[in-house]
């Protein structure tokens, strides 16, 4: 008989404070204390997302995904799993789900931060990133772990646990936020009499479908398990916002009764569901076989964090909570500055070059205004060092002031003042120790319509 399921997270999802002040990040820096009027983020964002009791998931397409993930591995790879290659594909994949099965299976679902607990909802729903990041670093450690010790069937089980969290954080019934069942959604988009009384949640991920990624080549993650967990996440993210773009035409579809159009839009989700499974199926074999190609870990001595989703974007969006009103009332925009909050031009900043002052483009970087703040997650002794280019934009900027502040757990590492006909300031902070960076603007004189402040190429380097 199947042992007794512990439920967590089945009630309602941490707040964005104690979210990130768990495990190993610090919450970003309290603003109120130095932005007066400012709510702090802490305090005003809170992460709406009740959970069923129980949540579903892909189902059969689970195991399409992770196949589709598995051929991707190159035939050593593959060799390297021996007698759990099938599995792992058909059963492993599917542990969060099993985990009524009895203990023996459960226990590849469970962590340690969380005692007792049986059915973890994180493996099913996106939680907020420092929780995603906790969940990937816990079972890619163990399953690094299990194949450095030859120990190969629990490995492959731990691995299961990792492609299944990830094909359902990538899923579209999964990765809308307090509406998995899409009761609220049905009250923008009213169903047809036949499914009015129908919860969306199974329809929307259901379906049987072959998954190929064609010749995608997996990607080294990070030559550690912290560093492969970070920029797993990041790839994971951009998977949970694609899955969000085909919810819509999913819905859309069933309410035609257009199922051909239902798995089209579906198989866009899970096909960049499986190259995400990939890279971390990649990533596991790597790190547990110890064999680390030179030229893959040369493609990891940077990061650009301007393609990292803020801790200000709860559920990787802007809440009205976090915008600015100055230059524009809005929220930070990534490539490029947002004129008069629309219009996006490109980024420019003075620069001192050879002894003189030129305007040059960056195609790398975020426009935002004062009163600002991104904080971002960092992993434990990776990188050694943050730089970045801080200054105002040459023409929309040329009449304003801006302090440019970068706290590191809350300790200010550096900042400067500048003015908008001053060349950039150059930041380069160590960051030893440093698991939580925060890039905070904030007015300094002029006028406050021209605090058009850049940060251009901020970097994590080694």
């Amino acid at each position: 008989m199947p042992a007794k399921a512990t439920l967590a997270g089945s009630v309602t999802r941490p707040t964005t404070e104690k979210a990130l002040a768990s495990s190993l990040f610090c919450r970003p820096r309290d603003l109120t204390r130095r932005l007066p009027g400012f709510l702090s983020l802490s305090s005003t964002i809170a992460f709406a997302c009740c959970a069923p009791l129980l949540v579903g998931a892909w189902g059969e397409p689970h195991k399409a995904i992770t196949q589709a993930a598995l051929a991707a591995l190159t035939d050593a790879e593959r060799a390297q799993l021996g007698a759990e290659l099938g599995p792992l594909g058909t059963q492993h994949c599917l542990i969060p789900d099993r985990v009524y099965e009895g203990k023996e299976v459960a226990k590849y679902a469970m962590m340690d931060s969380h005692p007792g607990v049986t059915y973890l909802v994180k493996l099913h729903l996106p939680a907020l990133q420092p929780e995603n990041y906790e969940t990937l670093r816990f079972f890619m450690g163990r399953s690094v772990a299990a194949f450095q010790a030859g120990n190969l069937g629990d490995a492959a089980r731990y691995a299961g646990t990792v492609a299944h969290a990830l094909e359902d954080w990538s899923c579209p019934a999964h990765v809308v936020p307090g509406d998995n069942m899409f009761t609220l959604f049905q009250q923008f988009l009213p169903p047809p009499d036949a499914l009015r009384n129908k919860l969306l949640h199974s329809p929307i991920e259901g379906g049987k479908f072959d998954v190929t990624i064609g010749d995608f080549k997996p990607t080294l993650l990070g030559a550690t398990v912290d560093e492969a967990a970070f920029n797993l996440l990041q790839r994971l993210n951009a998977a949970t916002i694609l899955a969000r773009a085909q919810t819509i035409p999913i819905i859309q579809a069933l309410y035609a009764g257009d199922t051909n159009a239902v798995t089209a839009a579906q198989l866009k989700a899970a096909t960049k569901g499986a190259t995400v499974v990939a890279d971390a199926l990649h990533t596991l074999l790597c790190l547990g076989a110890q064999q680390l190609d030179a030229g893959a870990l040369a493609q990891l001595n940077t990061v650009d964090l301007s393609k990292c989703c803020p801790l200000e974007a709860t559920n990787l969006f802007f809440a009205q909570a976090t915008f600015f009103s100055k230059p524009y009332w809005g929220h930070a925009h990534v490539g490029g500055v947002l004129e008069g909050g629309s219009n996006a031009v490109p980024i420019k900043l003075r620069v001192t070059e050879n002894g003189g002052v030129v305007v040059k483009d960056f195609a790398s970087g975020i426009g935002t205004g004062t009163r600002s703040a991104l904080t971002y997650l960092v992993p434990t002794g990776v990188y050694r060092q943050f730089t970045v280019l801080a200054g105002l934009h040459p023409e929309l900027g040329a009449k304003g002031g801006v302090e440019f502040v970068i706290f590191g757990n809350d300790k200010k590492l550096a900042s400067v003042a500048l003015t908008g006909d001053q060349p950039a300031h150059r930041f380069d902070c160590a960051l030893a120790g440093v698991t939580n960076l925060q890039l905070v603007a904030t007015a300094k004189g002029g006028d406050p319509k021209a605090n058009y402040a850049i940060w251009a190429e901020p970097r994590l380097v080694k």
